[in-house]
């Protein structure tokens, strides 16, 4: 993935009839074709920002993850210093969202797991994993300089923490679904919090 991409209108109009089409569909039956019909978009236009299906479906995931950041630095300019529990909320919120069945991130999560043993969807999911690990440190940096979390935190073991919860959030409710306790914001956040302390 490029991260080179000029985010015009047309590429924008891929990502947003992709994850409409994937939460149609899923992802194992949204095809090129039917992004390609449902844009009205050229083979070639498409094919000009993607070399196919599972990079695109990449960039619908990292495109999410991105609007993440900029929402949760939305509720970080709007939270006084030395508080750490709105943000915290926010991110609380985002992680019980991705673990929801129907939630477009968790259905490419898992549609590109499995498909891990080809080499170009494993380097795309190493590359997400990048970018979300990157992002969570600096989450956690920005809680440190506001001095709402310890500066004794290692930010970046942190952060690996957060994905180990994560994505086990996400693993949890694809093998379990409906069965045992579910796991609601009220207890992510409460995780969050102690570990930040």
């Amino acid at each position: 993935m490029s991260n080179n991409l000029h985010k015009n209108a047309s590429f924008q109009h891929i990502l947003d009839t992709t994850e409409q089409l994937i939460k149609e569909k899923g992802c194992r039956h949204t095809t090129l074709q039917d992004i390609i019909e449902r844009t009205g978009l050229s083979k070639g236009a498409i094919y000009h920002y993607v070399s196919g299906k599972d990079e695109l479906f990449g960039l619908v995931l990292k495109a999410k993850m991105e609007q993440m950041d900029t929402n949760f630095h939305g509720v970080v300019e709007r939270t006084s210093p030395k508080d750490a529990v709105l943000p915290t909320q926010f991110i609380a919120g985002g992680m019980a969202a991705q673990t929801e069945g129907h939630d477009v991130t968790s259905k490419i999560f898992t549609y590109l797991l499995g498909q891990i043993d080809n080499p170009k969807v494993e380097s795309l999911l190493n590359e997400i994993y990048g970018f979300s690990l990157n992002t969570a440190k600096s989450w956690i940096q920005t809680g440190q300089k506001a001095g709402a979390i310890p500066e004794e935190i290692n930010a970046e073991k942190m952060a690996a923490l957060f994905m180990v919860f994560t994505y086990g959030l996400r693993v949890q409710n694809i093998i379990s679904k409906n069965a045992g306790p579910q796991i609601q914001i009220d207890d992510i956040l409460k995780v969050l919090l102690r570990s930040l302390q």
